[in-house]
């Protein structure tokens, strides 16, 4: 049977009236790489903030093992974190904040850290005031990743990074830290950089959970169908889940519909995850 990292039932999280977490049921088994997808304030750091022990909460939720409220110490050990924005004292040097968590955390490797900073332009002797935002981030991802936790949690990590520093935090994240041993959640913006790295994925809209999937099952499900003329009546009848037009002609997005099917009305191609996620989030079908 595989271990589960994460156990949540009837997760929620209320702020005033506002409901920021509704009833979640979550399932995330160790050795995965989960997308957290959501638009802004769809609830998606209020959930890793629960996950953290970082907030209130009510239902039941394990982490390892852990409740995030009550042991929070104990989970620490076994986590990881990094939030979008990169929080270090801005009155150390890089080495001196390279010191401070090589004393404080046994599962730090300092060999690991000076070389993911040897891919960048961090200088060592600066202080954390004096470093641009993307060099503060990379420090940040340089500390985070060269500790041994067993979940890594991922909040929009890349933010401020420019395109070509992110594609290589991610070809870095599953080439040298991720095995099946350890288990790593990301929420981010930029669903087309993660997508080729995720295993799994979680949408979330309005505090609930809308879909939980297998990354590979996932883009199997959905097709989008640029409809030939004449075609748009059957299109429509097998009800499409959304609807649009391009260049003049109707195109469809289907849900667990053979293909074979859909090829009948037209031209058809898979969605990537974030045609999948607008499909899914304002699709007529729901």
């Amino acid at each position: 049977m595989t271990e589960n990292v994460i156990e949540a039932r009837g997760l929620g999280k209320h702020f005033g009236d506002f409901s920021a977490l509704k009833n979640v049921n979550l399932d995330v088994p160790l050795g995965r790489i989960v997308g957290v997808i959501g638009a802004n304030g769809a609830g998606k750091t209020t959930m890793l903030n629960a996950v953290l022990g970082l907030t209130s909460y009510e239902g039941e939720l394990k982490v390892l093992g852990h409740n995030p409220a009550k042991e929070r110490d104990a989970l620490m050990k076994d986590v990881c974190f990094i939030a979008d924005v990169a929080t270090l004292p801005k009155w150390m040097k890089v080495v001196d904040v390279l010191d401070y968590v090589e004393a404080v955390h046994p599962r730090f490797s300092r060999a690991k850290a000076m070389d993911f900073l040897s891919r960048t332009n961090v200088p060592l002797d600066r202080k954390v005031r004096a470093l641009s935002k993307g060099m503060t981030v990379q420090l940040h991802l340089a500390v985070v990743m060269s500790i041994d936790a067993r979940l890594l949690v991922l909040d929009e990590p890349t933010l401020g990074l420019d395109v070509i520093f992110r594609k290589r935090f991610y070809q870095s994240l599953l080439e040298e830290y991720f095995d099946e041993e350890r288990t790593v959640i990301i929420t981010t913006h930029q669903v087309e950089e993660v997508e080729h790295i995720l295993t799994d994925v979680i949408f979330i809209r309005d505090g609930e959970i809308v879909l939980e999937a297998d990354m590979d099952e996932l883009t199997q499900q959905f097709i989008e169908v640029m409809v030939a003329p004449g075609k748009e009546d059957e299109a429509k009848a097998l009800r499409p889940i959304r609807q649009s037009s391009t260049f003049g002609r109707a195109t469809c997005v289907y849900k667990n519909i053979d293909r074979e099917t859909l090829a009948k009305l037209g031209e058809t191609r898979r969605l990537g995850l974030a045609d999948i996620f607008v499909a899914t989030m304002t699709g007529e079908g729901q």
